[in-house]
């Protein structure tokens, strides 16, 4: 039996301002405490209007796009939503409105860590209700032989992540593996700090197209032959562990706090998003076969 903790969100709130890496344009992001079971919704308030657009993290919502996580709700969406996620998610806050005025958030320094600093300045609480996890009991793929992810059950009670990250032997990044449990310290401090990478030549390839033109060595890590550009490493395997990071912030639109060990090999934010459709139609099956057999 999976032991359950109560649903948490935050006492008061707290507010992140950046720009976004690909829009380049100015955006605040203000988390708010939830009510019980009202799980994770963004609140768009662009300037001018008076209606906040409420677009909830689910799943339904997803909108494949390359590079980031995105939801779509009518004419309306948020982007790069995985940093934001992630940090919610690896604190174990289970309720929250994150109030936006524009629709992609702030990169910052490319990392959830600033979002998990905001979140630890305004507390967290526990609410009545019980979290109701989401355990895997078969091993469940996505992907093919060069791309894949898979999450397998587990023993303990808890989402444990292995991510093997292979760019080849002739460039920097080169080929990095990190396990972790994703405990709440564990996250903060090993995962959360871990900021988005690209090569150079794929930065060039972006800006030629008009995207991230705000965009400094500084805000990210940008890697040419011999390292990162003026911008010194927070750990030897950071880019394993961002990619960690991603997944931890893409399975969070399950709504559910799964139990799993989780496997990755070169996946990014497509694949995180189909295993975790997978999951969920998982849950559903094994919802069904015990109402059947009640």
């Amino acid at each position: 039996m999976i032991p359950l903790r109560p649903q948490r969100t935050i006492a008061r709130s707290a507010a992140v301002n950046g720009f976004g890496y690909w829009s380049g344009q100015d955006v605040q992001v203000e988390f708010r405490p939830g009510p019980p079971e009202s799980g994770v919704a963004f609140f768009l308030a662009m300037a001018g209007e008076d209606v906040a657009l409420r677009i909830p993290a689910q799943l339904s919502l997803r909108e494949d796009l390359a590079r980031r996580t995105v939801l779509r709700s009518g004419d309306s969406r948020v982007e790069m939503i995985e940093h934001v996620l992630a940090a919610l998610a690896g604190l174990q806050i289970d309720n929250c409105e994150v109030w936006v005025t524009a629709e992609e958030m702030p990169g910052c320094d490319g990392s959830s860590a600033p979002f998990v600093e905001a979140l630890d300045s305004a507390g967290i609480v526990e609410q009545p209700p019980l979290t109701q996890p989401l355990v895997v009991s078969k091993t469940i793929r996505c992907g093919d032989e060069d791309h894949w992810i898979e999450a397998q059950p587990t023993q303990r009670d808890i989402l444990s992540i292995e991510f093997h990250l292979d760019y080849g032997p002739d460039n920097a990044i080169g080929r990095q593996s990190f396990a972790a449990e994703i405990s709440v310290e564990a996250f903060r401090l090993e995962i959360a700090p871990a900021r988005t990478f690209l090569l150079r030549e794929e930065a060039e390839t972006m800006v030629a197209q008009g995207k991230g033109t705000r965009v400094s060595h500084s805000d990210l890590l940008i890697f040419d032959g011999s390292g990162p550009i003026d911008n010194p490493l927070r750990f030897p395997d950071e880019c394993v562990r961002h990619k960690m990071l991603d997944v931890v912030g893409d399975l969070a639109l399950t709504g559910r706090p799964v139990v799993a060990h989780i496997v990755a090999y070169r996946s990014g934010h497509q694949l995180n998003g189909a295993l975790a459709e997978a999951l969920v139609e998982h849950d559903h099956q094994n919802a069904e076969q015990r109402r059947r057999s009640a």
